[in-house]
């Protein structure tokens, strides 16, 4: 079995109201950087994708940042601590990118793009355009309204169980990266 390499973190471009984002957003930085896992990223210096990004860089892990065109201004790059970057177009190549680099996904709390991006990877991950496992990271509760809806997805039949269950939901660092890690399991091909 291949160990978890990279893995690509959707977060907020911001802190959030409650202290603890910040706290588990640096917690999972630092045992990434740990566990020898390079951290693929939306290359932002801001909010909790900062924190994650120097929590990995300044513990000794390694930092691949995916920006849009668009996104390349100081206001996000400055103080960027990346050792790869990448531009691309638009935000479809550069979720591209970032899934083509990483072997595993996750979802701290964020806005209305965190949750398209985790949606849309959880999506490639049910059509088998990728291997990689998908996870929350549900810190003080903040997926339990996301997680409520994929179960009444399933309950009303647009879901089905099998893949609802391969969504992987941890509320503390460490059973995190075990399960993405040791999780690393082929969906069946028909899922649906």
């Amino acid at each position: 079995m291949e160990r978890l390499k990279r893995l690509a973190v959707f977060c907020g471009s911001v802190m959030g109201k409650d202290h603890i984002y910040k706290t588990e957003a640096e917690k999972l930085g630092i045992e990434m950087a740990k566990n020898s896992i390079t951290l693929v990223y939306g290359g932002g210096n801001r909010g909790l994708m900062g924190v994650v990004a120097h929590a990995v860089h300044d513990n000794g892990g390694k930092v691949i940042g995916v920006l849009p065109k668009a996104m390349v201004r100081p206001s996000v790059t400055d103080g960027q601590v990346e050792d790869e970057v990448y531009i691309e177009d638009d935000m479809h190549q550069r979720k591209k990118r970032m899934y083509s680099l990483s072997d595993g996904f996750v979802a701290l709390p964020g806005g209305i793009g965190t949750i398209e991006e985790i949606s849309e990877i959880f999506t490639w991950r049910q059509l088998g355009y990728t291997g990689g496992n998908v996870a929350l990271y549900n810190i003080n509760g903040y997926w339990d309204p996301f997680l409520n809806m994929l179960d009444k997805a399933v309950e009303d039949g647009f879901l089905s169980e099998k893949v609802r269950e391969s969504l992987i939901v941890a509320d503390d660092t460490e059973s995190l990266l075990s399960r993405l890690d040791i999780e690393r399991v082929s969906l069946p091909d028909k899922l649906k």
